[in-house]
């Protein structure tokens, strides 16, 4: 009688164990109790009826974990789309998710401004948005005071220099200083008159880190060639101001004898300005000849892409596993990639031209002009860092110019401070939070 007892106590044991394991919060527990089961069975000798029970209880908690069937990633623009590389990057890069993935679809809203973040959020929210991002930080940082209110929702923002992150609250920035690094090389290959010219935003981290690995390239094809390159920048004093943009670049090019053009901001203005002068001009964001038909390869030289999709597609894959704790800092670089839906593979930046990537990207009419060891060396540190093994950052000493953006806590070190030794890798919280300086040799103009 005590034997029918307890075998009965066992069952209803065993149907306790099936209903805590339909409860997602309990895993652990159901795992812990499981044991005990166990043990208890092993003593009633009823271990075949309790293998079968302990598989039911497996199974449940491997369809706790089963991916998500859908996401909806919604895409904030501070700018317009049409007409600039930032924000239009940002658009092909939501397509391109979606393209790949039935289950994604990507929506958006356009010049976004920082009051206007969370109200839109929420709404499209609302409407079944998974993943929202804010594409600058400026515009960006207010949805992590909305992040704990949708503990189910993703929220990122593009890093300028605050590294604030929650559970929920993704950071992130490509390494794009990896290919402005090779259009120095080539820009400092192509300047006749020695001069190269910047326009330029504002003083940040993110302008200030970008900016130096261009330089490095120019003098590093300088010191090569037997060259003396001056690298001028002047800042407009915002991202997209399309008037102030073409005043700088005619500007550098009038008064400073720049032959050479390349820009930090967003519109198309320096790019006009010069075709119009007939000199070369080095692209920022997206291949602009290729992808929006924006003058030709007589006078762009190259252009770096960057394909934001590489750090959205980890976002995405992150969201659908159903990971609770995704990685909340990503600074994605040339040996990171993604297989876009035709089957072509992008690293996160790369050099590119009139749909053409490496050294195929160099215009064809600069081409002749540039040496042949510069060529070589562009394909061998392009290899090298698509291949994790070099980057200019760890390659090069920082010695700061005094010039720069004074921090909280963090002023700019003074002219001909070695801040950072060659054969040195700064952290990813050193390049994305306090990099604040020019390196020595540029000439920032007022």
């Amino acid at each position: 009688m005590s034997r029918k007892f307890g075998l009965l106590f066992v069952i209803l044991v065993v149907v306790s164990l099936l209903l805590a394991a339909c409860q997602p919060q309990e895993v652990v527990k159901t795992v812990e109790v499981e044991k005990e089961v166990i043990k208890t069975v092993e003593v009633e000798k009823e271990v075949i009826k309790t293998v079968e029970v302990e598989k039911e209880v497996i199974k449940t908690v491997e369809v706790e974990k089963e991916v998500k069937e859908s996401a909806t990633l919604a895409i904030e623009h501070f700018s317009i789309i049409d007409g600039t590389t930032w924000s239009g990057a940002h658009d092909r890069a939501g397509k391109r998710i979606a393209e790949k993935y039935p289950n994604v679809e990507y929506v958006y809203r356009e010049e976004v401004g920082p009051d206007l973040t969370n109200p839109y959020a929420e709404e499209m929210i609302a409407d079944g948005a998974s993943i929202v991002v804010g594409n600058a930080e400026f515009m960006g940082m207010p949805l992590k005071d909305i992040a704990d209110q949708y503990p189910d929702v993703y929220f990122a923002s593009i890093i300028a220099s605050d590294l604030t992150t929650k559970r929920n609250f993704i950071r992130l920035f490509p390494r794009q200083y990896q290919a402005l690094y090779l259009e120095g090389l080539i820009a400092g290959a192509l300047t006749e008159t020695g001069n190269i010219g910047v326009v330029s935003a504002f003083p940040s981290v993110q302008v200030i880190r970008r900016q130096a690995g261009f330089y490095l390239g120019v003098q590093d094809a300088a010191e090569l060639l037997g060259k003396d390159i001056t690298v001028y920048v002047k800042y407009v004093g915002d991202w997209y101001l399309p008037p102030e943009e073409r005043d700088i670049a005619n500007t550098l090019i009038t008064q400073y004898d720049v032959d050479v053009l390349t820009q930090q901001t967003d519109s198309g203005s320096p790019l006009d300005v010069a075709q119009e002068s007939g000199i070369w001009f080095i692209g920022k964001d997206m291949d602009i000849v290729g992808f929006y038909g924006w003058s030709d390869t007589d006078t762009v030289a190259i252009s770096f892409d960057t394909r934001w999709e590489v750090l959205y597609e980890n976002i995405v894959k992150n969201w659908l596993a159903g990971n609770e704790n995704p990685e909340t800092v990503l600074y994605l670089g040339m040996a990171d990639s993604m297989t876009l839906a035709d089957g072509t593979v992008v690293p996160t930046v790369d050099i590119m031209n009139d749909n053409k990537v490496g050294i195929e990207a160099i215009s064809p009419a600069a081409l002749p002009l540039i040496p042949d060891e510069i060529v070589a060396l562009v394909e061998q540190r392009r290899d090298q860092m698509i291949n994790g093994v070099w980057d200019p950052f760890f390659e090069h000493a920082f010695v700061s110019n005094g010039t720069g953006l004074d921090l909280e806590g963090t002023p700019v070190p003074a002219a001909g401070t070695e801040v950072k030794p060659a054969g040195v890798m700064p952290t990813n919280e050193w390049l994305l939070s306090l990099f604040n300086f020019d390196l020595e040799g540029t000439v920032i103009l007022e």
